[in-house]
């Protein structure tokens, strides 16, 4: 899944949405995932989060960096929120924060921790990548406030993800397809394959279009780790022509990267309490 990045704001009294309802997300229909975060003028919408979801924006980390219980990656919730007047974009994350605290009594510490890691990074030969920069801001309107629109959107025929101004990702049975990507963006979908967090070290500052492909089994790894609760039963081969047998790494390495084991000093989030149930709205 993925998540808007905002900007940090100054260390001042931590600020609150006028009005917040938060309520559990509804079941999805049969064959059909939307997941999805949209902001327009003063009103903040989250459909189908999970816990850990808000966390990860609240606290602006990565997934493998929030340290709690496992129920926070599968209870979802929706947010609908209004933002008080004059109240700038940056604030909304801290904003969150404040709602993870009131109405689920949240209560977190930081500390670094030496985990093991893989790095993505440039292979010796250089990578070979098509730069593609992000679409403008739009005509008269003034930068940072377009309307964010971010959405996941899962089916039978497979996984979109729109990231705004033109950055997407699409996912079918063997083939992932970026458009205006990060290096960060496809660690973090890296890391969906593997067995451990994915950090970008490529030094790539960019967004790029690309293709990698993967094989069945891989696909099975990351439908098990979409957080969807979605699997694909032992019995089921891949559909007809789609198995390359193409390991996600040497479709990797064809793009002039590589992945590297190593071990990094992070800094996580632990969660020390947080409660199940929200307050009443």
């Amino acid at each position: 899944m993925a998540v808007p990045v905002f900007g940090q704001t100054p260390a001042t009294a931590r600020p609150e949405f006028e009005v917040a309802s938060v309520k559990a997300s509804a079941p999805a229909a049969a064959g059909q995932v939307r997941i999805g975060v949209q902001i327009d003028g003063a009103m903040v919408h989250c459909s189908s989060l999970s816990l850990k979801d808000y966390i990860r924006m609240a606290y602006k980390v990565k997934d493998f960096q929030i340290l709690g219980p496992d129920w926070i990656g599968a209870e979802r919730f929706d947010i609908s929120a209004k933002l008080p007047a004059g109240a700038a974009r940056s604030q909304v994350t801290d904003m969150i924060q404040s709602l993870l605290v009131d109405r689920f009594k949240l209560k977190e510490h930081r500390e670094t921790r030496e985990l093991p890691v893989y790095a993505l990074i440039v292979g010796k030969s250089g990578p070979k990548l098509k730069e593609s920069p992000l679409d403008p801001e739009a005509d008269g309107v003034p930068a940072g406030s377009t309307p964010v629109n971010v959405a996941v959107n899962a089916g039978r025929g497979g996984t979109d993800v729109s990231l705004g101004r033109g950055s997407s990702m699409s996912f079918t049975a063997n083939r992932f397809e970026a458009k205006k990507l990060t290096m960060a963006g496809l660690a973090d979908t890296l890391a969906r394959f593997e067995d451990g967090p994915v950090v970008d070290m490529t030094g790539l500052t960019g967004t790029y279009d690309f293709t990698l492909e993967f094989s069945f089994d891989e696909l099975r790894a990351l439908v098990r780790a979409s957080g969807t609760g979605r699997t694909i039963p032992p019995e089921a081969g891949p559909p007809p022509g789609t198995d390359s047998g193409v390991s996600i790494l040497t479709s990797l390495q064809a793009l002039g990267l590589r992945l590297e084991k190593r071990k990094a000093p992070l800094e996580v989030v632990v969660v020390d309490r947080v409660e199940k149930v929200p307050t009443e709205n």
